[in-house]
C-alpha cells in the first residue's frame, strides 16, 4: 500500500508540474483538456522508458523483424487501453479523484483516431495489441488520415458525411519525427538503364515529388510487471509539409491540382466513383508502401549496415491488397539502388513478402487501369509487367497448352492491374481469415494458383484482443470471469473455458443477468444523452429511447453492406410490426433492435437500406401499442467507443451475411466473449465458432450454406408463396413507411431488387430467420437458461483471441521468435531517466 501511495503522490505532481509548464495553470484552474493532456503526457513518459528499451533490446539481439503494412487502423481510444494495459486503473483513478476530477469525463476527451471504417481496421490495431503483448519484434506502417474516412450523422433517416475532426486538438500519443522524412515519387519520365547485372532499370526525370512525414505513435502491450514491450505504429503524412502545396499552380487558378498532394493524406478512400478519387487512392497506396519501404531499409542498414541479410531479417505482411505494390517497390529499389540481380531481388520479395486476404468482393479485390499505372508510377508498372511475363512463362511451362489459364492467372487481364494477383505471385504465403473462406480462396477464386503453388496458401483464422473487447469494455463481466477462473486468462484466453463449469451454477446465472442488466443501464444513458434524433436540416429534435432494459438488445453494429445484409433484420421487425397491429399480444417479448454503421460514400444501396432503418423507427415511434413492444435506434458515428458501449449490453448478436461471402467477421467474437447469443448462418468465422460452443449451446442457426448459396433460386416465388413474406415486401412501396419522395423512391428501389433479382438471397434465408428468432424469443422468456447458454458461449472463445492468430502467423508464414525487453537495458534505460528528471517532486524515503 505504501508504494502505491507513492506512486499516487510521484504522478499527482508529475500532472501539477506538466500543467503549469504547458498551460501556465495550477492544477485546479487547469481545464478538462488541460488535465487529460497532462495526464496523458505523465504516462507517456513512463511509456517511453519502455518503448526506448524495447528499440534498444531489438538493435542489441538483431532478430528477425515483421513489417506490417495496412490501409487501415481503428485503435480507439488509447489511454483507457493504455491504463488497463500496464495495470494502472486503480491508480490513475485515486489519483484523479484526489485531485477532484471525475475520470469518465477526461476519458471523453480523447477523440477516436479516424484511421479506419470497419473490421479491416480495428483487426489490424487487435493485431498490433498482441504481437506487443507476446513481444514479437514488429513495426507498423499507415496513413494519418487528417479527416478520417467521415463522421456520420443522420438527417431525417438519411446518412450524411462530415469531416471526422480527430486532430482538431493536439492528440498527446503521437510523436513526429520530420528528421525520418522521406520522399516519394509519381509521374515523370522513366528512363531506361542497366545495372551492374545488366538487368534492366529505370531512372526517373521530371518527376513529382511529394514529402511524407512520420507520426509515430506506441502500442503498449499488456503485462503485470513493469516489462511491457512497446510497439511503433507509423503513420505517414503529407499534410504537414508544405513543399507539398505547388503554389505556381494555385496561383495561375488551377486550385484541385495545387492542393493534390497535400490532400492525399486528407480522407480514408476517397470516393472513387471520379476520376480525381481513383488517382487519389492509388497515390495513396504507393506513398504508403515507398515510404514505408524507405524506412524499412533505413532501419535494416541501422541494425546490420547493409542488404546482405535482408531475405533473412525481414518480413512484410500485406494486409489486403492495398498494400500490394510493395512488392513492385521492393524489387525495383533492389535492383536499382542496392546491387541486387533480377533474379535476386525477385527472390528476395518473394521470401519477405506475405498477403492476407480479406474479402472475395470485387471491390476489396482491387484492380487499377494500366495507363493510370502507368501515368502515376512509371518505373513500377514497368516492374510489373516484367514480374507478370516471367510468372505467365512459367504457367505455361506448368500447364503447356492451356493458354486460358495463363490468362487467368496473369496480373494484367484487359487493361487492368490486378492488385490480388500481383500479391499472390510475390508472396510466399497467401492466407484467408477463416476455414470456410480460405477453402473459398483455393477452391473459387484463387484456384488457378491454388493448382499452381497448393504449398502457398493457408488458413489463419482472425480473432480479437479480450483484453480491449473485455477486460478493458466490460469490468463488470471481466471481475466475474476473475473471481471464479482467476486471472490467468487475461494472458492465455484458453483458460476461459474453465468458465463453462459454472454455467449452471444458479447465483452465476443470477449475477451474470444482473452485470448484462448494468451494462444495458449505461448504454440507455448514452443513447438518452448522445445518440440525437434530428430533422432534414441536422438540427436535434430529440432523443428517444422508449423501452427499458427488461427488453431483448438485439444488435447487428457492422459497416452498412447488402451481403451484410442488415435488410434481412429490417423486413424482420416489419413482419413483427404487422403481427401486431393484427394482435397485440402475439409477441412475447419487448425487442429493441441497434442498429451502427457507416455506408461508403458513393454506396448508393447502402444508403437506401440506412434510409429504411430509420424510417422504420419513425413509424414505430408514433404508434404507442408499437413502441411498448418495438423499439430501434440507429447509432449514429459508429466506432471504436461506441461499440465498447454496445457490445457488453448486447443479447442478442446479429451475424447473418449470406454464407460465403463474409472473410471472417470480428464483431461476431468480440459480442460472443461478452455474452451475447449469436444469430447466425454458416459463414465467416461463426462456422468455428459454432464447433467451438457446440451444437447444444448455439441454438440460433440458420439458412442456406454457401454451396447452396450457388444453386439458381427465384425470389418472385418466395413473394407469391409467403403472404406474410409478400406484405412486408409490398408495405415498402405502399406508403407505409415513407414519409417523401426520396424514401419512396428508395424503398420502391429495394422492392423492385428483391422480387426481381435478389443478389444476396434475403427473401431465401427469411423465413428460416423469422423461424429462428422465434426460438431466440422462447428462450430469452427464461432468464436462467439464456445466461447458462451465454455464459457457455464466454467459454467457447478461447480459441478466438488475436494471440493465437498471431502466434500462428509468427510461427507459420513470419518464422519469427519473441524478443522480450532485456532487463538490463530497462534498468538501464530506466536509471538514466531517474538521474535526468527534471520534475521538483517532493523527495521520499523510498
Amino acid at each position: 500500500m505504501d508504494d502505491v501511495n507513492y506512486q499516487a503522490e510521484i504522478l499527482e505532481q508529475k500532472i501539477k508540474h506538466i500543467i503549469i509548464t504547458s498551460s501556465g495553470r495550477t492544477s485546479d484552474a487547469a481545464t478538462i483538456e488541460e488535465f487529460y493532456e497532462a495526464l496523458c503526457i505523465a504516462l507517456r513518459e513512463e511509456i517511453m522508458i519502455n518503448w526506448t528499451s524495447t528499440f534498444k533490446t531489438v538493435l542489441e539481439k538483431k532478430p528477425r523483424i515483421v513489417y506490417f503494412l495496412s490501409m487501415e487502423y481503428l485503435p480507439g481510444k488509447l489511454i483507457g487501453n493504455n491504463i488497463t494495459n500496464i495495470g494502472a486503473t486503480e491508480l490513475v483513478k485515486a489519483v484523479v479523484a484526489k485531485m477532484n476530477r471525475n475520470f469518465e469525463d477526461i476519458i471523453a476527451c480523447e477523440c477516436d483516431p479516424g484511421l479506419g471504417n470497419g473490421g479491416l481496421g480495428r483487426l489490424s490495431s487487435c493485431f498490433l495489441d498482441s504481437l506487443a503483448t507476446l513481444q514479437y519484434p514488429a513495426r507498423a506502417y499507415g496513413l494519418r488520415y487528417q479527416y478520417g474516412i467521415f463522421e456520420q450523422e443522420i438527417w431525417n433517416g438519411n446518412q450524411i458525411e462530415r469531416p471526422d475532426c480527430w486532430l482538431l486538438n493536439t492528440y498527446p500519443w503521437e510523436f513526429r519525427k520530420d528528421n525520418e522524412s522521406v520522399n516519394v515519387h509519381f509521374r515523370g519520365t522513366a528512363k531506361p538503364a542497366k545495372n551492374k547485372f545488366g538487368d534492366d532499370v529505370f531512372l526517373l526525370e521530371d518527376y513529382e515529388e511529394v514529402r511524407a512525414i512520420p507520426y509515430s505513435i506506441p502500442i503498449l502491450g499488456y503485462s503485470e510487471r513493469s516489462d511491457y514491450s512497446v510497439l511503433s505504429l507509423v503513420l505517414w503524412s503529407t499534410k504537414e509539409s508544405p513543399r507539398n502545396f505547388q503554389l505556381q499552380r494555385y496561383n495561375a487558378g488551377f486550385l484541385e491540382q495545387a492542393a493534390e498532394n497535400t490532400s492525399l493524406t486528407d480522407v480514408l478512400y476517397p470516393n472513387d466513383n471520379t476520376e480525381m478519387g481513383k488517382r487519389m487512392r492509388l497515390k495513396q497506396e504507393f506513398l504508403l508502401v515507398s515510404a514505408s519501404l524507405q524506412d524499412i531499409i533505413h532501419r535494416h542498414q541501422i541494425l546490420f549496415g547493409d542488404l546482405t541479410n535482408f531475405a533473412d531479417k525481414v518480413r512484410i505482411q500485406i494486409n489486403d491488397t492495398h498494400p500490394a505494390l510493395v512488392i513492385a517497390e521492393l524489387v525495383r529499389t533492389l535492383t536499382k539502388n542496392y546491387d541486387f540481380s533480377w533474379k535476386d531481388a525477385w527472390e528476395t520479395c518473394k521470401t519477405c513478402c506475405s498477403y492476407t486476404n480479406h474479402t472475395i468482393l470485387s471491390e476489396g479485390l482491387e484492380e487499377w487501369n494500366e495507363h493510370r499505372v502507368q501515368d502515376l508510377i512509371p518505373r513500377q508498372f514497368h516492374v510489373i509487367q516484367k514480374i507478370n511475363q516471367e510468372f505467365c512463362n512459367r504457367a505455361r511451362g506448368r500447364f503447356p497448352g492451356d493458354e486460358e489459364k495463363v490468362r487467368r492467372l496473369s496480373i494484367l487481364q484487359n487493361g487492368q492491374v490486378k492488385m490480388s494477383h500481383l500479391s499472390i505471385v510475390g508472396s510466399h504465403k497467401v492466407n484467408g481469415v477463416a476455414k470456410l473462406h480460405t477453402e473459398i480462396l483455393k477452391t473459387k477464386l484463387f484456384k488457378d494458383f491454388y493448382d499452381l503453388h497448393p504449398e502457398k496458401f493457408i488458413n489463419v483464422t482472425n480473432g480479437v484482443t479480450h483484453r480491449r473487447w473485455l477486460l478493458h469494455a466490460n469490468p463488470l463481466l471481466a471481475n466475474f470471469i476473475t473471481r471464479r477462473i482467476g486471472k490467468s486468462w487475461v494472458r492465455d484466453f484458453a483458460q476461459i473455458q474453465g468458465l463453462s463449469a459454472f454455467a449452471s451454477d444458479p447465483k452465476s446465472q443470477e449475477e451474470f443477468l444482473e452485470i448484462k442488466k448494468k451494462n444495458k443501464e449505461a448504454l440507455l444513458s448514452f443513447l438518452s444523452r448522445e445518440n440525437p434524433v434530428r430533422d432534414e436540416k441536422g438540427k436535434i429534435i430529440a432523443h428517444s429511447v422508449t423501452l427499458d432494459t427488461s427488453a431483448l438488445f438485439d444488435v447487428q453494429i457492422k459497416r452498412i453492406h447488402e451481403y451484410k445484409r442488415q435488410l434481412l433484420s429490417a423486413l424482420h421487425l416489419i413482419m413483427i410490426y404487422h403481427e401486431i397491429l393484427a394482435d397485440p399480444n402475439a409477441v412475447s417479448i419487448k425487442r429493441f433492435s441497434i442498429f451502427a454503421g457507416k455506408a461508403a460514400p458513393g454506396y448508393h444501396r447502402a444508403k437506401q437500406i440506412i434510409q429504411l432503418i430509420n424510417a422504420l423507427s419513425r413509424k414505430f415511434l408514433t404508434n404507442p401499442v408499437i413502441r411498448d413492444k418495438l423499439d430501434i435506434a440507429f447509432v449514429e458515428n459508429y466506432g471504436v467507443s461506441r461499440a465498447e458501449l454496445i457490445i457488453p449490453a448486447a443479447d442478442l448478436s446479429e451475424q447473418i451475411s449470406i454464407a460465403g461471402w463474409e472473410a471472417s467477421g470480428t464483431g461476431n467474437m468480440k459480442l460472443a466473449m461478452n455474452g451475447a447469443l449469436t444469430i447466425g448462418t454458416e459463414d465467416g468465422a461463426n462456422i468455428e465458432m459454432r464447433q467451438a460452443v457446440t451444437d447444444k449451446w448455439w441454438p440460433f442457426r440458420f439458412g442456406a450454406t454457401a454451396q447452396e448459396n450457388t444453386q439458381h433460386y427465384k425470389s418472385w416465388d418466395i413473394y407469391i408463396q409467403d403472404q406474410a413474406i409478400r406484405k412486408a415486401i409490398d408495405s415498402l412501396k405502399d406508403g407505409t413507411f415513407s414519409t417523401n419522395s426520396s424514401e419512396e423512391k428508395a424503398f420502391a428501389e429495394i422492392h423492385q431488387n428483391l422480387i426481381e433479382t435478389d443478389t444476396f438471397r434475403v427473401l431465401k434465408d427469411l423465413r428460416p430467420y423469422y423461424e429462428t428468432q422465434r426460438k431466440v424469443e422462447a428462450l430469452f422468456l427464461q432468464p436462467k437458461a439464456w445466461a447458462e447458454t451465454a455464459i457457455h458461449n464466454i467459454a467457447g472463445m478461447g480459441t478466438f483471441s488475436t494471440d493465437e492468430s498471431i502466434r500462428r502467423y509468427a510461427k507459420e508464414i513470419w518464422q519469427i521468435e519473441p524478443c522480450p525487453i532485456d532487463p538490463q537495458i530497462l534498468a538501464q534505460v530506466r536509471e538514466e531517466y531517474s538521474a535526468h528528471d527534471r520534475c521538483k517532486i517532493k523527495n521520499n524515503s523510498h
